[in-house]
């Protein structure tokens, strides 16, 4: 049980980050507070699932692209913040993405964030706890962090200014760097 606790965490705390950086953007509506831990929380677990289920033949292949497809995710997202932060004046009225804009960005950042979940199922019938209860542990796990992780990043982003994205994008980017480092230097 401790091994699936342990492997839940580690697979949420990209998710964790990734949803604080949202939460420093600002902007933060009822709507992102239930989709992001539903979405990030779904996908950690669905990939989890996808890569338990195709072991055999998609293991391998996931553990080869996982990291380079979330770093170019993660790295276009970290860029469009710091961007959209830097060309922000404070006079104009600010232009708030439509829904269908900002579900399909939280599509991404769920993605992003789950790919190296995929790989990590591979290794679920190894541990002492039943893989399906791994499954939802990995999922309830990554939710609840990415929901404090959201509500913590609102707090300091409305506290500290819409400059901040800023330093949420620049988070993305690095976490993007953290998981090319840590796949290739394994």
């Amino acid at each position: 049980m401790l091994s699936m606790l342990g492997l839940a965490i580690a697979l949420a705390m990209d998710a964790t980050a990734v949803a604080a950086a949202r939460g420093l953007a600002g902007g933060v509506s009822r709507r992102d507070v239930v989709l992001v831990p539903a979405l990030f929380g779904g996908f950690q677990a669905g990939m989890a699932a996808l890569g338990w289920l195709g072991a055999t033949w998609l293991g391998p292949a996931i553990a080869r692209w996982d990291h380079w497809i979330g770093a170019a995710l993660l790295t276009a997202l970290g860029v469009k913040m710091v961007i959209g932060a830097l060309a922000h004046k404070p006079d104009a009225a600010a232009e708030e993405p439509s829904a269908r804009d900002d579900l399909i960005t939280l599509l991404g950042l769920a993605l992003a964030t789950s790919i190296d979940a995929a790989a990590a199922g591979v290794t679920l019938p190894m541990l002492d706890a039943p893989p399906l209860l791994s499954l939802v542990a990995i999922g309830v796990v990554t939710a609840a962090l990415s929901a404090a992780g959201l509500a913590l990043g609102r707090r300091a982003g409305e506290a500290m200014g819409p400059r901040l994205e800023v330093v949420g994008g620049l988070a993305l980017i690095a976490i993007a760097i953290k998981l090319l480092v840590d796949h290739l230097g394994a």
